[in-house]
């Protein structure tokens, strides 16, 4: 597939090729992360924090209705909206690599162009996912344990843990959940930098995406739990850990996107 060509508002552009990544390319791409942010802190501190505020705004509503229930489920679903949310970070680390100092006016006006390109559908699908997975966490409290209202969030921390019932739904919601999480992984670790990065369609973008996990899914697929376990971390202190981890991750996603894709010919 690596000589077929895409047409994509009237230019022809090369299938990208993939090539396998090790172990030790994602704790450079970690490196790099780290690099990319320390060298651009406030722009990372400033999508960090659209992060973290979205996710304190969202705690805060579940609480307000009582619905506290809900608050680990859209916790752990936020994980699944965090590439879209560090698209403008791909930019910063593309404006380093290029040895030019990336500033707020330069990456707000690249990130907010990008509306009237293929990155706007890439972010309808990771909504997409993340309504599908509220929805199959709804279901599944119904099977598991019916449509009982619970008074707080201690009795239904009670529930989970000390019946039955709660440690199946405990179960089988992370099994479904891992198994949604890694498929939108698999088609968004190397689609959105590359949406960035090149001019294609957002099918081929995903099909490439799917390629380079399949080229390499050991590393690709630590990569991804290296990802989870930090935001999780991140989550922990009232969402402060997002300020420092998105902007990292974020880097560090360019970084691989560009070791897992053989760069355009001149």
């Amino acid at each position: 597939m690596a000589d077929v060509v895409k047409q994509h508002g009237g230019a022809v552009t090369a299938f990208p090729k993939v090539r396998p990544v090790s172990v030790a390319d994602v704790m450079e791409a970690l490196k790099a992360g780290v690099s990319d942010f320390r060298t651009a802190p406030a722009i990372g501190l400033f999508f960090g924090a659209i992060y973290a505020l979205g996710g304190m705004l969202i705690f805060a509503t579940v609480f307000a209705l009582d619905l506290g229930y809900l608050a680990y489920p859209l916790a752990a679903g936020s994980v699944l909206i965090g590439p879209f949310v560090a698209a403008g970070l791909y930019e910063v680390s593309r404006e380093i690599e290029a040895g030019r100092r990336p500033s707020f006016s330069t990456v707000i006006r690249t990130a907010l162009a990008q509306r009237s390109r293929e990155l706007g559908w890439m972010a309808f699908v990771t909504i997409f996912a993340f309504i599908i997975w509220m929805y199959q966490v709804r279901l599944l409290l119904a099977l598991f344990l019916g449509f009982a209202s619970f008074a707080s969030l201690q009795e239904f921390a009670r529930v989970l843990f000390t019946t039955a019932d709660g440690l199946s739904f405990l179960a089988v919601g992370h099994v479904i959940g891992a198994a949604l999480a890694l498929g939108l992984f698999s088609i968004t670790v190397i689609s959105f930098p590359l949406l960035m990065d090149r001019d294609l369609d957002v099918v081929t973008a995903m099909i490439v995406s799917v390629q380079a996990v399949l080229a390499s899914p050991g590393p690709m697929i630590l990569y991804g739990i290296i990802v989870v376990a930090l935001l999780v971390i991140a989550v922990l202190p009232m969402f402060l850990g997002l300020l420092v981890a998105l902007p990292v991750l974020g880097h560090a996603t360019w970084h691989l996107y560009r070791r897992a894709i053989v760069p355009p010919a001149p």
